[in-house]
């Protein structure tokens, strides 16, 4: 058994995998479809950007999957595994110590996963080292017309002044052992009610849909009709589906959710795998930096007691 990182020559044989994958960054999936599509697939290839495949090559079966790091992110996140057929495969971890170790070099300091909690790729991830730390599901919310008054004056898009504020509300509602895992918000993206600073929406937009993931106080008032609101004024919508993700930190919001009429996807591990990171021994600098004074030791020797 090999494993081996994708060439071009494999296209042909991965591309009929294309109906077989499993999705593991679900928004990803939802907003851009298909992992293994064929425009997809050549960003396997390019050296230059932060995706990788892997091929492990067997006798009579093969298994493959890929992953993805931004270069501003401190995780990677496992994209695929193909095919469905073949998730006991038993090299199926060893691929994915091969993924993540893409990742460590790529300066990851983790790597996640989503999977649906009755899947077959939920133990072979166990087996690769990766661990459970929070559920989600992924409520599919019903067609909301836009109404004639511009109702999304109740939120504004999130602007560098705001970013503060949100990063503060992270703080109050993400657990502080999740907290390295999924580290605060870093550019001021998404929407923020006007009402102060205890309902915040970040967003990820894709040709097959939108997905929102809530960062929500339990002290806010009319969060349904806030949601509704937000979903109804969506710019752009342009009749995609909208989805928003709950986690487990956040499950009071499914009641909401659900009398608003939206329907609720499996419940999906949330998993994380985290990677031990080689510290290079400091190497002493040659000359004193510029600006900087070294005062000399007024102690010359140390002489014991005799």
């Amino acid at each position: 058994m090999s494993i081996r990182p994708l060439a071009l020559l494999d296209l042909p044989y991965i591309y009929r995998f294309r109906d077989e994958a499993i999705g593991l960054d679900t928004a990803r999936t939802l907003t851009r479809g298909n992992p293994l599509g064929a425009v997809k697939l050549l960003a396997y290839m390019n050296p230059a950007r932060h995706v990788y495949g892997a091929i492990a090559n067997g006798e009579h079966d093969s298994v493959l999957g890929g992953i993805i790091h931004s270069s501003d992110d401190t995780f990677a996140k496992l994209l695929y595994l193909a095919p469905l057929s073949n998730l006991n495969h038993p090299e199926l971890p060893a691929l994915i110590e091969n993924l993540s170790a893409q990742a460590g070099g790529w300066g990851a300091f983790h790597v996640l996963a989503e999977v649906d909690e009755v899947s077959d790729a939920f133990v072979p991830l166990r087996k690769a080292g990766f661990s459970v730390y929070a559920w989600q599901r992924m409520w599919e919310m019903p067609e909301m017309p836009q109404q004639d008054a511009f109702e999304i004056e109740a939120w504004t898009r999130v602007r560098s002044v705001s970013l503060p504020a949100v990063q503060s509300l992270y703080y109050q509602i993400m657990p502080p052992l999740l907290q390295p895992v999924e580290p605060h918000p870093k550019t001021p993206l998404g929407w923020m009610s006007n009402d102060g600073p205890k309902c915040y929406v970040s967003v990820t937009h894709g040709v097959y849909g939108i997905v929102l993931t809530p960062l929500i106080h339990p002290e806010a008032t009319d969060v349904g009709e806030k949601l509704s609101t937000l979903i109804r004024n969506l710019p752009d919508r342009r009749n995609r589906p909208v989805y928003v993700c709950v986690r487990s930190y956040q499950v009071w919001l499914e009641p909401v959710l659900a009398d608003l009429g939206a329907q609720s996807g499996p419940r999906q591990a949330v998993m994380v795998k985290h990677l031990a990171r080689l510290v290079k021994e400091g190497v002493p600098a040659s000359a004193v930096p510029k600006g900087v004074s070294v005062q000399p030791s007024r102690v010359s020797r140390v002489e014991g007691k005799k």
